[in-house]
């Protein structure tokens, strides 16, 4: 198998893995082991790493352990939206038969990643220095990738996917998960992996967005975006959702 891209800084090495679609075999395998059916572009083979190989410790991000972290049940989605989602498509009953299944069909996922190795992350109240962020320092490494999405039988879209920005005495990681199911709601999960390369400090942040779908349309319209682009675009959406749920750890690796 292609072993990705890699970088080295600082005694950190960054790994980006980026294959295609997964095929018929590893799917039935991933579906037994999940116990859900997976979305249906799903790109198991994908991996966003983060090394510190001193420490053996390591966060990677893959579609299997996202996907693990899904409502098997469905029980929050359905109680909460179902309802509203089966009215607003009164009339396309096949396609209600298609979406709502036996677990959360959005795919919604809280996956902050997957850790190896101590020391493990501890509650902090020092946030990620975005400003240190903003400077424009050279971008020694940059790449994106997607752990699955799913167009929810074209009433909307779910996607997980990674981006990581590596400077010369910094690197930021985004695992963003987004979705939008149309006429209901749109929510947003953001995991920001931010490593220090001198202090060895790691800052881990996870916030999670969600608001309805005609709420987002109305801030949208006041903004003057009217188009259907933006409805698409969780950059231009995320400051419109209300943050819900979110947590802050940080751990030191000398």
């Amino acid at each position: 198998m292609d072993e990705g891209r890699t970088f080295k800084q600082h005694g950190f090495t960054i790994t980006t893995r980026k294959l295609p679609i997964l095929k018929a075999g590893p799917i039935e395998e991933m579906t037994s082991k999940l116990g859900i059916a997976p979305p249906e572009m799903i790109f198991g083979d994908n991996v966003a790493r983060i090394e510190y190989p001193d420490k053996n410790w390591s966060i990677e991000f893959n579609a299997f352990d996202a996907l693990d972290r899904v409502d098997k049940k469905g029980t929050e989605l359905k109680v909460a939206y179902s309802k509203e989602w089966h009215q607003s498509r009164q009339n396309h009953s096949d396609d209600i038969k298609e979406v709502v299944k036996p677990f959360d069909w959005s795919y919604s996922t809280d996956y902050k990643g997957t850790v190896s190795g101590a020391p493990a992350f501890e509650p902090t109240e020092t946030s990620i220095p975005l400003e240190l962020l903003k400077r424009p320092d050279p971008i020694l490494f940059f790449d994106e990738l997607i752990l699955y999405e799913d167009e929810l039988a074209d009433n909307g879209i779910t996607m997980l996917s990674c981006k990581v920005r590596i400077m010369p005495a910094r690197l930021l990681l985004l695992c963003r998960f987004f979705m939008r199911l149309d006429d209901v709601l749109f929510r947003i999960r953001d995991t920001r992996v931010f490593v220090e390369f001198g202090t060895c400090e790691v800052t881990r942040e996870y916030l999670a967005r969600e608001e309805k779908y005609e709420a987002v349309k109305h801030k949208l319209m006041m903004q003057g975006e009217t188009g259907p682009e933006a409805m698409r675009d969780p950059n231009r959406l995320a400051n419109l959702l209300p943050i819900v749920d979110g947590s802050l750890e940080k751990l030191v690796l000398k």
